[in-house]
């Protein structure tokens, strides 16, 4: 669960907010009731910045590097006949 921070009530318990964060604890900091910026650990961070490996979507997306053990073929199979 997170907590709810305006600017200045951020700005004023600092330590507190980064305490939390700390914790596990994501913080949202919002600026005219919006919520405009997130405070999480520095493990956190590292977690949600840490490069994938084996996405689908890269290999579709780079073919050229995702190796020569997938085939992007396609099926010349139609199906089968059904009568409606």
């Amino acid at each position: 669960m997170h907590s709810e921070w305006q600017l200045q009530e951020a700005k004023n318990n600092l330590s507190q907010l980064i305490k939390q964060a700390t914790s596990g604890d994501a913080q949202v900091v919002t600026v005219h009731g919006k919520p405009t910026a997130v405070v999480v650990s520095a493990e956190e961070y590292a977690r949600l910045t840490r490069p994938r490996r084996g996405k689908l979507s890269s290999a579709l997306l780079r073919p050229d590097i995702a190796g020569e053990d997938l085939d992007f073929a396609r099926s010349r199979d139609t199906g089968r006949d059904v009568a409606l």
